[in-house]
This record gives structure tokens, C-alpha cells and sequence, in this order.
């Protein structure tokens, strides 16, 4: 009686599993990691001294790829998106050793964007991190939209010298 139950479980997390793949548009391969659906544990990296946890962690022919899942509407993958997404695949590389080829954004389970993780988005990610942390250091941040609304809820408000609002 045990073993028909334990079946009946199985299949019930198997077909959630699928309905959950579907709805995010996650690419086949085995779920390794989610942060959807419970808290996952973020991922730490000494080299870049960077914290994060992607919604989802697909392993796929011995690769680890990040997934992670936007709201709003894009024609296209946004910039710091991008670099989130650079962020999580230099994570897994440190984390779980090996290559991260590419990782995922998917956009309001509409678009589904897959992002290389090639040698101009690392140079671009280590640039931006290098460049954040001076802003930091130095408190001077410039402005770098033309949106109010942005500028209004914009984290570096108080150090910013060209305050729109």
C-alpha cells in the first residue's frame, strides 16, 4: 500500500513539475535549484565578492544554466538584465565548477531570451562591477535616464548630482 502512494506522489510532483516548465517557458533539463517556489540559498562568489539566487537552475548535458524570469514587456533582453543574468552564470561557474555557456531571461512567460555567457559579456560584467564600486567609493553618481519616475525610486538618489525630480 505504501509503494501505490509513494507512485501517486511521484506523478502528482512530476506533472507540477511539467505545469511549472511550461508556465516560466523553462528550457527541458532537470531542475537543479529554484527560488520561486521557496527560498533557495544564494550563491556567494570571493572572486567578484557578489551575492545572488536565480528563480531557476537547469542542468542540461552536464552544464549548469540560470533561468531567471522578468515582469514587463521587452522587445528585446534589457542591459542590466543582461549583467544579472552574467552575474548568476559567473556564480555557478565559482559554485559548481565547470562552464556556464549561456543562461536564460524570460520575459512575462512571453519571451524567452537565451544569453551567451562569452567573452564580451564577461569583459562587460567585470567592467560594470569595477565601475559600480568606484561610484560607490566616490559618491558621485551622473545620471544615466531621462526617466522621472526612475529617478524618483532610483537606490543612489541621495548621492545623485543631477536629480531630475
Amino acid at each position: 500500500m505504501f509503494s501505490v502512494s509513494l507512485i501517486a506522489v511521484s506523478k502528482i510532483l512530476h506533472r507540477n513539475v511539467r505545469k511549472l516548465k511550461i508556465k516560466h517557458k523553462i528550457p527541458n533539463g532537470k531542475i537543479d535549484y529554484s527560488d520561486l517556489n521557496k527560498p533557495g540559498k544564494p550563491f556567494f562568489s570571493k572572486r567578484y565578492r557578489i551575492t545572488g539566487k536565480p528563480d531557476y537552475i537547469i542542468k542540461k548535458d552536464k552544464h549548469y544554466i540560470p533561468v531567471e524570469v522578468k515582469t514587463g514587456f521587452h522587445s528585446e533582453p534589457q542591459k542590466n538584465h543582461i549583467f544579472q543574468l552574467a552575474g548568476y552564470c559567473h556564480l555557478l561557474e565559482e559554485n559548481y565548477g565547470g562552464f556556464v555557456p549561456f543562461g536564460i531571461l524570460v520575459y512575462n512567460n512571453m519571451y524567452q531570451y537565451k544569453i551567451p555567457f562569452n567573452p564580451k559579456v564577461r569583459f562587460e560584467f567585470e567592467s560594470t562591477l569595477k565601475n559600480m564600486r568606484h561610484v560607490m567609493k566616490t559618491d558621485r553618481v551622473s545620471r544615466n535616464h531621462s526617466n522621472p519616475n526612475r529617478c524618483k525610486n532610483c537606490s543612489m538618489r541621495s548621492n545623485c548630482n543631477n536629480k531630475l525630480l
